[in-house]
C-alpha cells in the first residue's frame, strides 16, 4: 500500500480501515447501471470500491499517523485463530481479488495499474509455486539422507543454479528481516520473532486457500453462486485489549 501510494496507483479499499468521500460514492453510483456505488455480489467489494474511485479520477491516499499516545491510528481486530477459519478468509480474498477481480474489473488503467493488479492476482500461481517449492524441499531432504546413508550421490550444481539459490536465500532473508523489524517496532521483539516463525504456516494456508479458491471459482463458472466465507471473531478486540492482551493486527 505504501508503494502504491508513492507511485500514485489506485489504492484498493481495506474493509473498515478505509474511508471514502460522499462525492466519490455518488460518482460511482451514477456510473453504474443499478445506481449503487459497488456490487453487492462481489466477495471483495471494498477492494473494487477503492480501485473504482481511482479509475474515475479520485485521489486515493494511504494514511499512517499516530495518536497522542504514540500508537498507530488504525482499526484493531483479531484475526481468526483457528486454521479452518483462516483458510476460509484467505480463500475469499483469493477468489474475490485474483479470480473474480480479473473478470469484474479487468486490466484497465495503464502499465502501472496493470502491474499492481497482476501482483494482486498472483494468489493461485503463488500457491502452486509454494507447493512445488515445499515438495522440492522434502525431496532434497530425502536426497540428503540417501547421500548420508551411502545410497545416493550429490547432484552437481551449475553456476546459474548456485546463483539462483543464493539470490533466493538473500531475498528470503530480506523478507524475514522486514517482517521482524516492522512487527517488533509495534509489538516488541517477541512478536517480531513469531512473525518470522509463522512464515511456513502462512505458506501452508496460502497453498490450501489457493486450491480452495480455484475450485470455488470453477463452480461459479458452472453457474453456482460463490459462497461468502465470513470472518469469524470469537472475542471483541476491545475486550481482549482491556483484559491485557496484545492488540489485534
Amino acid at each position: 500500500m505504501v508503494v502504491r501510494d508513492w507511485l500514485g496507483a489506485g489504492l484498493p479499499g481495506a474493509g473498515v480501515g478505509c474511508a471514502a468521500a460522499r462525492s466519490a460514492l455518488e460518482g460511482l453510483a451514477a456510473a453504474h447501471g443499478d445506481a449503487l456505488p459497488f456490487a453487492s455480489e462481489s466477495l471483495t467489494e471494498d477492494y473494487e470500491l477503492g480501485l473504482g474511485i481511482a479509475a474515475q479520477g479520485g485521489r486515493c491516499r494511504f494514511v499512517r499517523v499516530r495518536g497522542e499516545d504514540g500508537r498507530l491510528v488504525a482499526t484493531r481486530a483479531l484475526f481468526p485463530n483457528r486454521f479452518d477459519r483462516v483458510v476460509r478468509q484467505k480463500s475469499r480474498w483469493v477468489l474475490g481479488i485474483a479470480l473474480q477481480g480479473w473478470d469484474r474489473i479487468g486490466w484497465t488503467g495503464g502499465l502501472l495499474e496493470g502491474w499492481m493488479r497482476a501482483r494482486d492476482r498472483r494468489g493461485p500461481l503463488a500457491a502452486l509455486v509454494l507447493l512445488i517449492g515445499y515438495a522440492l524441499v522434502v525431496l532434497t531432504l530425502f536426497g540428503g539422507l540417501a547421500i548420508v546413508a551411502g545410497v545416493g550421490e550429490p547432484v552437481p550444481l551449475t553456476p546459474f543454479l548456485e546463483f539462483l539459490l543464493v539470490a533466493n536465500l538473500a531475498a528470503f532473508g530480506w523478507r524475514a528481516a522486514m517482517r521482524f523489524a516492522f512487527a517488533a517496532r509495534e509489538y516488541g521483539p517477541g512478536e517480531g520473532l513469531r512473525a518470522v516463525l509463522r512464515l511456513p504456516l502462512a505458506n501452508v494456508v496460502a497453498i490450501i486457500a489457493g486450491r480452495r479458491a480455484v475450485f470455488a471459482y470453477a463452480r461459479t463458472l458452472a453457474g453456482r453462486a460463490a459462497a461468502w466465507d465470513k470472518t469469524e471473531h470469537d472475542v471483541h478486540p476491545l475486550r481482549f485489549a482491556l483484559a491485557g492482551g496484545v492488540p489485534g493486527r
